[in-house]
């Protein structure tokens, strides 16, 4: 059993909290004001949805690298994915367009006619990095993603879109919240951090989510499976972040054989001798011979 949190309200990237926020009946109503401000743009405004088996969607409790617990279904049919994702995954986007054709295949009725049409689908991925080699400029930090045509860059097919919030680009401050898309970046990127709910949170939904994250309220069995689901967090993003270490250093090592074999190659061909290079450049005589 891992020592006690002693944080005051739930991290939301844990499977658990995210659950516990988002994935139970009670709450829904915390994730369908979620999702409006994600969609304000949009003209019809979510009032209910009805949680369908996300089983399907994704591995076992407690064997999943990704936290994947919502998929839903509002009035009109529009279908939502929503995860949470820890940290960053080699083939993520091919693994969040692999998720949306579950939502997809599974509107086909089995054994009858059907024309092809399709509801909404919208993916909405909720992620603890952000996406590498600077994809994305900085303050940008949502991103919504449809089928285009690359020619005049119209909206080829408007039913299926892919959200990505990029959360450690978000650093607003309490006093500079504005909408309550903003409020829900702020609540998500440091929930677990506060000590009191903030003066601008004091919508009537937010006093409902605080309420809900209080760890002192929760059962003896709830805080153990969120100190169980918390470790397990740690873990992962500490494996993450030595890999990702690991690869920076190597990646710096190779950096440097480059720039020495570039040196040997510019002083070979300039007529030094294989011994005067290889004590500059510290290359073997055998690696020198192969350039």
């Amino acid at each position: 059993m891992p020592e006690e949190s002693k944080e005051k309200y739930i991290n939301p990237y844990t499977d658990f909290g995210f659950k516990k926020l988002f994935g139970t009946e009670m709450n829904k109503d915390l994730l369908i004001s979620f999702l409006n401000s994600l969609f304000c743009h949009t003209e019809s405004e979510i009032e209910d949805v009805q949680y369908l088996n996300g089983e399907n969607l994704g591995d076992g409790y407690g064997d999943r690298r990704s936290i994947f617990d919502v998929y839903c279904m509002a009035k009109d049919g529009s279908r939502f994915i929503v995860e949470m994702q820890k940290a960053e995954q080699a083939y993520f986007k091919d693994r969040s367009i692999y998720y949306s054709t579950f939502a997809i295949r599974e509107q086909a009725p089995k054994g009858q006619k059907w024309d092809y049409r399709l509801d909404n689908i919208y993916t909405v991925g909720v992620l603890n990095f952000t996406f590498p080699n600077g994809e994305y400029p900085a303050d940008k930090y949502r991103h919504e993603i449809k089928l285009k045509d690359m020619g005049d860059n119209h909206v080829f097919y408007d039913k299926l879109t892919f959200v990505y919030l990029e959360m450690p680009k978000f650093n607003k401050t309490e006093d500079e919240l504005e909408t309550m898309f903003d409020k829900w970046m702020f609540v998500l990127r440091n929930l677990s951090r506060l000590l009191e709910r903030p003066e601008a949170l004091q919508d009537r939904i937010f006093k409902k989510l605080f309420e809900q994250a209080e760890i002192a309220k929760y059962t003896n069995a709830e805080r153990q499976q969120y100190e169980a689901s918390l470790k397990e967090y740690w873990d992962y993003t500490s494996t993450m972040e030595t890999a990702f270490r690991k690869g920076e250093k190597e990646g710096e090592e190779k950096g440097r054989q480059v720039e020495k074999t570039e040196t040997a190659r510019k002083m070979k061909a300039k007529g030094y001798d294989t011994e005067t290079i290889a004590e500059i450049t510290g290359l073997t005589i055998e690696e020198i011979d192969l350039l």
